[in-house]
């Protein structure tokens, strides 16, 4: 048998920068929001507009406790859903609306897409409902969207 003689090749891959489509930013996004602490702070931003609320102010009206707050806030931050702004000593945090905006594009774009009466599209607009006010909290009207 006869000896072949031996070659190799190294490949090397170029990645370089991986753009995230808008389907893997909406996935980020709504997985920061999948947890009830995260979701009432943002809700809380989102209320505050854009003038937004220091971390202190945050943990006083949520009850957190500012470790756990802290993680909070940087995987919301991370997410792309709120802004941190120095301001002084404080840090002020407030909601990123293009993103939530964004976001709300993202899954109601093809609301509808699969049937082509009507009767549907009432179905996909938004409506606003009135919450009840719990103790100590005032009402906020918030965007629905309504099930058939």
């Amino acid at each position: 048998m006869e000896s072949l003689p031996l070659t190799t090749t190294l490949y090397f891959d170029n990645i370089g920068n991986v753009e995230i489509n808008a389907h893997d930013s909406s996935v980020v996004k709504l997985a920061a929001l999948a947890q009830e602490t995260r979701l009432a702070l943002f809700r809380l931003l989102v209320e505050a507009g854009p003038a937004g609320l220091t971390a202190g102010v945050i943990a006083e009206r949520l009850g957190v406790a500012a470790p756990t707050l802290s993680f909070h806030l940087k995987e919301l931050t991370h997410a792309g859903l709120i802004r941190p702004a120095q301001q002084g000593r404080y840090v002020v945090y407030s909601a990123n609306f293009d993103a939530m905006n964004a976001l709300i594009g993202y899954l109601t774009e093809n609301c509808c897409r699969m049937r082509c009466d009507p009767e549907c599209a009432p179905a996909c607009a938004p409506t606003t409902e009135r919450r009840r006010a719990t103790a100590g909290k005032r009402a906020s009207t918030t965007p629905r969207r309504r099930v058939s």
